[in-house]
């Protein structure tokens, strides 16, 4: 089963987050001094580099500004809040993403499961009719199905599946080897021998639309 994969955000991009947050908590009042690259870099356990693109993206967005010669200031609250707000909703975003595509791969993942049992299923159906061809399939009439009280003779079983009915059964009884004018009935089930390829056909003749 696939894992659900972690959202993580570039460590600049932490750094600037928890720069807005203390902004907006007041730790950093507007018109208040940031510490100096260095100073960042050491708190956050970041390179200088790092702490300068967090910055960058501070000011970019009208948070901080830099003022030559004297360092970065804190700009605007407001912009810090909005900053955050829209965070948020990028990162619920991505969260919701990769929910999905964890989901998707799940199924993907039962789906391969369920497709290789199916397959090895009718593969065990082919050599056992394979080696038994009189074996006999069985199909069970509902309500639903077409044809229900018409003859084996009227409907031209054989010529248009290629199945040979052998059995019919209802309830307690079965009616072995019937003749040409048994008919069939809901709730029967029907006992015929073929090729691999016959269950299907009857499938199809009796039920078309499913």
């Amino acid at each position: 089963m696939a894992e659900k994969k972690k959202v993580v955000r570039p460590r600049y991009q932490q750094i600037a987050v928890d720069l807005a947050e203390r902004i907006v908590e007041n730790r950093y009042k507007v018109g208040e001094k940031i510490h100096a690259r260095s100073t960042l870099a050491s708190t956050y356990n970041a390179s200088p580099e790092t702490a300068r693109k967090a910055i960058n993206v501070l000011v970019d967005l009208g948070i901080m500004e830099v003022r030559h010669g004297s360092g970065a200031f804190v700009a605007s609250k407001e912009k810090a809040k909005e900053f955050l707000l829209q965070y948020q909703d990028v990162q619920s975003i991505q969260e919701t993403k990769a929910d999905i595509m964890a989901s998707v791969e799940k199924q993907k993942e039962e789906l391969d499961h369920f497709s290789q049992l199916l397959d090895q299923l009718v593969n065990q159906t082919k050599r056992i009719h394979k080696m038994n061809p009189l074996l006999p399939f069985e199909l069970q009439l509902s309500k639903n199905a077409e044809h229900l009280d018409q003859s084996i003779s009227e409907l031209n079983i054989w010529q248009v599946t290629g199945a040979t009915v052998i059995a019919i059964s209802h309830e307690e009884e079965l009616l072995v080897s019937p003749g040409p004018y048994a008919k069939f009935s809901e709730g029967d089930t029907v006992h015929f021998i073929g090729n691999e390829y016959t269950l299907q056909r009857m499938m199809n003749f009796f039920y078309p639309e499913e």
